[in-house]
């Protein structure tokens, strides 16, 4: 059974009075030592599994271990309960480490390496129980050596909420929580241990409403007009579309509603879509021609629509100069070995993704350095990225070979694997941070390169608009 909350807050409190690093290797070893009670932690939030906007345990047991640690916490960031900022230090250069919380639904498994859900509606699909953890396990390490060596500069935590569709940060960017920030840090779970510049896809989405007139569908079907068949004219006008739009542009969607029994015409139906490319005017193009298929179908089938946004996120902005910095971090902290008894793990999880054998390099390796790299992904950091110079990395928390958002990532992400990948990302940005901190001619130099890549007229503007956050997109 898991050790309550308080009984590792306590833990933790009682390491944070150890005596106070100086040096990198101290804060290595020090985050050795509180690797047990930051696994406690990953794990309970891993087992909480709340989604998109509903994560009041999970961010609250953050905020938690973050006030314990002596940092002053600001709750409800940006109209956004779960959303909050933690805070050390008075003066000199800010850096904010990022973390998430949220859990994907229908995502729901054991920490077995065969497909058992674990009875949850809900599941970290994408490890952001290890992702929220680290950053915090990060955050304090860097509080204690700002402490220990005198060194001027505040060290925040920005608890983002929703990164899975919520666009949680969007919103937090948009309130300007980040404009006094000098440098953002983040990482995210993976199959490898690498920090190499990418970029991610921009991103649009949105729920689209069709209301139509029930009817009984055989004894009045001219009475009816259905609004399953406004979504489903929908859809083939966009997947007809497909052929006429770039070749890496992404467009994904799911019918959330389409009627309840097949003898009634349905009087209300409903599609949630995504638009992704690598530039986010390009998803714009691409989104308001889904829209004009959408008003196509309503009129073609005697029904009306209306559509809500629920999230829209830049592309990631790399930073070179920093991004370099953080990269030698990783190579210096290094990757780690499985154990036997996560060997036999790893090679039923591989198995299960139809390969032979686990891949150890990526786990017990860093990734070669390089640049250029893009994810066929999407996240709010994006828009981070736009306003404040922003860096991340990837650890190995996966078994190798295994995609996100798949019942072996949620697996891996209870075990003893996910957490040793989770230390290796805390210990590459609290060492990262450190390095900033004691040589802040590196701030100015990323901040030449950010505006130069950002462009000299830029002028944020939040792909979702001025709506509020979309708090009941998970209900």
């Amino acid at each position: 059974m898991l050790k309550s909350t308080s009984t590792l807050l306590v833990l933790l409190l009682c390491l944070s009075n150890l005596q106070a690093q100086k040096s990198k290797k101290d804060v290595l070893k020090k985050l050795d030592e509180q690797a047990a009670a930051y696994g406690e932690i990953s794990q309970e939030i891993w087992e909480l599994a709340e989604v998109g906007y509903q994560e009041e345990k999970s961010s609250a047991l953050l905020q938690k271990t973050l006030q314990d640690a002596g940092f002053t916490i600001k709750a409800g960031i940006a109209g956004i309960p779960t959303a909050f900022v933690a805070e050390f230090g008075i003066d000199g250069p800010v850096l904010a480490v990022l973390g998430e919380f949220d859990a994907l639904p229908g995502l729901s498994q054991q920490a077995v390496p065969e497909k058992k859900p674990a009875g949850g509606i809900a599941g970290h699909a994408c490890g952001h129980n290890l992702f929220g953890t680290a950053s915090v396990a990060a955050a304090i390490a860097v509080k204690d050596w700002l402490q220990a060596t005198n060194t001027k500069g505040k060290i925040r935590f920005y608890g983002t909420p929703a990164e899975e569709g919520g666009s949680g940060k969007v919103y937090m960017v948009r309130e300007g929580v980040f404009d006094d920030v000098d440098v953002a840090l983040h990482w995210h779970p993976g199959d490898s241990n690498n920090a190499n510049p990418f970029t991610s896809m921009a991103n649009k989405s949105a729920k689209f409403r069709f209301t139509g007139i029930s009817a009984h569908a055989a004894g009045a079907p001219e009475r009816g007009r259905s609004a399953l068949d406004g979504v489903e004219s929908m859809d083939l006008m966009v997947n007809m579309m497909r052929e006429h739009i770039p070749q890496d542009a992404r467009i994904h969607y799911v019918i959330t509603s389409g009627g309840k029994a097949p003898n009634v015409v349905p009087d209300y139906a409903e599609v949630y879509y995504y638009a992704r490319h690598f530039n986010r005017n390009v998803v714009i193009d691409v989104f308001d021609r889904i829209v004009k298929a959408a008003e196509g179908a309503a009129l073609g089938t005697g029904t009306t629509m209306e559509y809500e946004m629920i999230g829209g996120t830049y592309e990631l902005l790399p930073n070179l100069t920093l991004q370099e910095v953080m990269y030698d971090n990783l190579v210096e902290v290094g990757g780690f070995d499985y154990s036997e008894e996560e060997n036999v793990f790893g090679e039923q999880i591989v198995k299960s993704l139809g390969m032979e054998t686990i891949d150890a390099s990526k786990n017990e390796t860093i990734q070669p350095y390089k640049t250029g790299t893009k994810i066929n992904g999407s996240t709010d950091i994006g828009d981070v990225s736009f306003v404040v110079p922003t860096i991340g990395m990837i650890a190995a928390t996966f078994v190798p070979g295994t995609p996100g958002h798949s019942w072996q990532a949620v697996a891996a992400g209870g075990t003893s694997i996910g957490k040793k990948g989770m230390m290796v990302a805390a210990k590459t940005i609290a060492l990262t941070a450190i390095d900033i901190y004691k040589d802040q001619k590196l701030i100015e130099k990323a901040k030449i390169e950010f505006e130069e890549k950002r462009g000299k007229d830029f002028k944020y503007v939040p792909l979702l608009g001025n709506r509020p956050p979309a708090l009941d997109y998970r209900k």
